[in-house]
């Protein structure tokens, strides 16, 4: 008998045989099944959040045709970030296939600073950044001391926490998210609760969890802001209409 599309999706990507069975046919809670699911559920976010988060902001750029309100700092900072285990990566001669969704994640980061310095009519030297940067990443991933790239890798995280700290900061100095985009920041706040889950079931340990609280938190405050700010924008635009 033929397996409907459904079944086929969930067996595939999301659970077992038997767990589909034993959830959805049968309808009984099975706690090793419902941990199989939400497991694998958050790892899907976290797959979504390093592969697709920075995509939904970059168009909303170009679809605007404007950077206001993101800040050039945060995004440097973000650029670096993600820059970090790409560099080790390339550093350590892992294979591709191992690291080119942060490949592709750090090219999508790259353009964003760009279009910030082109919308702030800095063309030129946007373009001069990205060869800039370019050449820099060359170099590193090339030529770069053993030292140099585990400091990279070990201050990457605090690299992401400052950058999402500028830029709820901004938000806040404005008084609006300008084109900061929700969905970016939803998958950013979905991801770091993912890494947080993943992290307690790794280690069954709250201490281990503590360096990934800091980030999560700044994720709700921005996807905070970004809620907040659009509810007061649409009810002012009520009102003066």
């Amino acid at each position: 008998m033929a397996m409907s599309p459904v079944k086929q999706f969930l067996v595939t990507y999301l659970m077992p045989e038997k767990c589909y069975e034993k959830l959805l046919v049968n309808f009984h809670l099975h706690v090793p099944c419902l941990k199989f699911v939400l497991n694998r559920t958050v790892g899907f976010w976290i797959l979504l959040d390093t592969f697709l988060a920075q995509l939904p902001q970059l168009l909303k750029i170009l679809w605007r045709g404007s950077a206001a309100g993101l800040s050039l700092a945060s995004a440097l900072l973000q650029l670096y970030a993600f820059s970090c285990p790409v560099v080790y990566a390339m550093a350590s001669n892992f294979p591709l296939f191992a690291w080119g969704e942060r490949l592709f994640t750090l090219a999508q980061t790259a353009v964003i600073v760009f279009l910030i310095l082109h919308y702030r009519s800095d063309t030129l030297k946007g373009m001069l950044f990205l060869l800039a940067y370019s050449g820099v990443m060359f170099l590193l991933g090339s030529y770069a001391a053993a030292a140099v790239v585990s400091v990279m890798q070990a201050s990457s995280f605090a690299a992401l926490i400052a950058s999402k700290s500028l830029q709820a900061g901004t938000n806040y100095c404005n008084g609006h998210t300008g084109q900061l985009s929700t969905v970016s920041v939803l998958l950013s706040w979905a991801g770091s609760l993912g890494v947080i889950f993943v992290s307690l079931q790794e280690s069954g340990s709250s201490f281990a969890t503590l360096s990934h609280l800091p980030s999560a938190c700044l994720s709700c405050v921005l996807l905070a802001q970004v809620l907040c700010y659009t509810s007061s924008t649409a009810t002012t635009k009520k009102k003066s209409e």
